[in-house]
């Protein structure tokens, strides 16, 4: 299983949502790699505690080798890191990543993501969190993924955004990547109480619109365990949240 974690809009939640799910498939003893292809690496961080600055053998590392032609390659196992959770390893991102995407682009190295992971078959799950933008990285992420979640926190520009995002997936599915499924929209920041989120995932379900009936409530805890550089299941596995997180991982799993 690989899954990309994807929305254009940023502020959704993508990183948090890309490490908790990771972290819980870990967890359940599924040897777990997750791709952070965000330049600002707020994954990194996440499962780390580190400045991605700081260190070697990252993702634009990988990149650079495909640029160059290596004739000694490390390939991709070579820039993949343990993280302090057991079965959890990352292959960490880099602000310089954005710098790279020009001349990747240009060399039309899309496919060599999905390449690089067709050979890395001691991992059981991979999870990819990309940049809020529609650019090369995320584009090299659907095409390397056979499954798509959508996070989408509950406000109208979201939701303006959604349809935009639907038929930018569908191009990738249409010109590159026909196995790449649309595995849902998880509604983040989900607010139970108060009238605005309600109507807004109820009118996008009247849609036909594939939102998973499990929804991610808001919480301080969620920007401690940011902090503490611990996802949830391992920073309060007890708390409601985590709770949440588990019955979305088992919806998907």
């Amino acid at each position: 299983m690989r899954r990309v974690v994807f929305n254009q809009k940023g502020g959704v939640g993508k990183s948090t949502i890309t490490c908790n799910l990771a972290a819980i498939s870990a967890a359940r003893g599924k040897r777990t790699l997750v791709i952070d292809l965000d330049p600002q690496g707020n994954s990194t961080r996440y499962l780390m505690g580190v400045n991605p600055a700081e260190l070697n053998d990252t993702l634009v590392d990988f990149f650079k080798e495909i640029l160059s032609y290596s004739f000694k390659p490390k390939g991709p196992a070579g820039y993949i890191h343990e993280t302090p959770f057991e079965n959890l390893y990352l292959m960490p991102a880099h602000p310089e990543l954005e710098e790279q995407q020009g001349k990747l682009e240009s060399r039309y190295k899309m496919f060599k993501l999905r390449d690089a992971l067709e050979t890395l078959e001691d991992y059981d799950a991979v999870y990819i969190d990309t940049p809020p933008a529609l650019n090369f990285y995320t584009r090299s992420a659907l095409i390397a993924a056979n499954s798509c979640l959508i996070p989408f926190d509950c406000d109208d520009f979201s939701r303006h955004a959604l349809y935009t995002l639907l038929g930018n997936v569908r191009e990738i599915q249409d010109d590159h990547n026909s196995e790449l499924a649309i595995e849902g929209i998880v509604v983040n920041q989900f607010q139970s109480r108060a009238r605005l989120p309600q109507n807004l995932v109820n009118e996008l379900i009247a849609e036909g619109l594939p939102i998973l009936d499990t929804y991610l409530s808001p919480s301080i805890r969620i920007r401690e365990s940011h902090q503490s550089a611990r996802p949830m299941i391992h920073f309060d596995p007890r708390h409601k949240l985590t709770q949440e997180y588990e019955a979305l991982y088992g919806k998907l799993a």
